[in-house]
């Protein structure tokens, strides 16, 4: 029988990754200390607040994320914690079947079945019943996903999106590559599907719309296609909730407390904060891939001896190795455009929009999201732009103009533009994504290291399970 000790477990970084793993450590019997260094929580997913903070025209004041985010019914860690941390999924969440409708009604819309009787029947209903696709549309499609399916979603790892439709017998036409597969591809890779993997899409693909329901608990079943917007702000969602947990579990929260360096000595990790210097027996680094904590690295023995300076040498080696890895990482921006229209009110809570990509896109915006249908204000809409390129006022001019085209309101003016230059990492054919434990001690997790998924939050919080495994 081997005895469990408990560990005193440094988490650098408040994000949703950090988040998770300081309860997956508190779960496991350990002692979790969260370092922040900036006074909000929720990283790249989060309400912003303060001087940056909106208002409509009428001088309203509006509760705006740093980026619209969206959750699938496939994001089963996520959402059980959520639960775990008590958040209400049914009230946080807006559940509806995976749709890429556009304003006019056409493209592709999965029936409202949260358990269909076979695995992808809801999936192939929705392609058979496609609006304004072809019968050879469809049937292109319905063959091609049922080869990928045959073969397990499995595909050369040099392949990109595109070619993986070009080579499928038969091929994706033009019109499910340009109404499908490309704004798929863009929302969950945040890559264009000339330079996205095609592994990693055929793994998305699979989980959304060919997978079975997920079942959270005894009360709760979402379907694995089933699109989950949130209905109120990404801090709520689950950065506040789970610190408000922690500390009611016996973990800490320490907001404005920057790593500024650690030290790796005998007695373990010693984390120097900005008013805080403390020893622990492992560090999770859980900040984006550039995380400022990791280039303060110091590796120091007090001893002298020969075998001390080895080991300061290797693991000197591991560190600049993994650094070298995510230095390797490409990235690419999402654009989030709040705009308003009295009284406007769409279709859907989210709609597919006809875009271009690149920069000189002239409707760059592939959804646009109803927020006074998801608990916002009425009239308020947020335009996504995935793998973004140009200046921010250029892409907000753009954006309003492609809204005033595509939904028909004539008024729509702009309210506030983010953009997050390095939102994700470019998901690319064979990708070596960096590990998740860097050295002896020192883990790492977030949405960018090695795992199946792309840059997505199931991919953070997955991430975070192993970084707290391999302690």
């Amino acid at each position: 029988m081997t005895n469990f000790s408990p560990k005193k477990i440094a988490i650098v970084g408040g994000g949703w990754a950090g988040m998770a793993a300081a309860i997956y450590a508190t779960q496991a019997g350990h002692h979790a200390t969260v370092f922040e260094a900036s006074h909000a929580l929720g990283g790249r997913a989060r309400v912003v607040s303060g001087s940056h903070s909106s208002t409509l025209p009428d001088g309203t004041p509006v509760s705006l994320d740093n980026g619209q985010h969206i959750l699938i019914g496939a994001y089963s860690e996520t959402l059980k914690l959520m639960q775990t941390v008590g958040v209400n999924l049914e009230n946080a969440l807006l559940r509806m079947p995976l749709t890429m409708q556009f304003p006019d009604k056409t493209g592709l819309k999965l029936p409202d079945w949260p358990t269909p009787w076979v695995v992808g029947l809801d999936a192939a209903w929705g392609i058979a019943t496609a609006k304004g696709w072809t019968w050879g549309d469809k049937l292109a499609l319905l063959r091609a996903a049922s080869n990928w399916q045959r073969d397990g979603f499995i595909c050369s790892a040099a392949l990109s999106v595109l070619q993986l439709c070009v080579c499928s017998t038969p091929k994706i036409t033009p019109r499910v590559m340009a109404e499908l597969i490309e704004p798929l591809c863009l929302s969950a890779l945040n890559t264009p599907m000339a330079e996205a993997s095609a592994q990693v899409f055929l793994r998305v693909l699979q989980d959304a719309m060919f997978s079975p329901s997920v079942q959270i608990d005894s009360k709760t079943t979402f379907g694995s296609a089933n699109l989950l917007i949130p209905k109120r702000d990404l801090s709520n969602l689950f950065p506040h909730p789970a610190a408000a947990w922690l500390v009611k579990n016996g973990g800490k929260v320490l907001l404005g407390e920057r790593v500024e360096r650690l030290d790796y000595t005998k007695a373990g990790w010693q984390v120097n904060a900005t008013t805080v210097q403390q020893t622990f027996d492992a560090v999770i680094l859980a900040g984006s891939p550039s995380n400022m904590a990791l280039a303060g690295v110091n590796i120091a023995y007090t001893a002298t001896n020969n075998i001390a300076k080895e080991l300061e040498h290797l693991l000197r080696r591991e560190v600049q190795d993994w650094q070298k890895s995510v230095k390797a990482l490409r990235y690419e921006a999402i654009a989030t455009v709040y705009a308003y229209s009295k009284g406007a009110k769409l279709p859907l809570p989210m709609l597919a929009l006809r875009s271009d990509t690149g920069v000189d896109a002239q409707q760059p915006a592939q959804f646009v999201f109803d927020r006074g249908q998801i608990g916002g204000e009425q009239g308020l809409l947020a335009f996504v732009i995935s793998a973004s390129q140009g200046e921010r006022l250029d892409l907000q001019n753009r954006v309003i103009e492609q809204g005033k085209t595509q939904l028909n309101l004539p008024d729509l003016q702009p309210i506030q533009t983010i953009v997050e230059k390095r939102a994700t990492f470019a998901c690319t054919p064979g990708l070596q994504r960096p590990s998740n434990q860097i050295a002896p001690g020192l883990l790492v997790c977030g949405d960018y290291v090695a795992g199946p998924y792309p840059a997505t939050l199931e991919g953070a919080v997955r991430s975070a399970q192993q970084a707290v495994a391999l302690i």
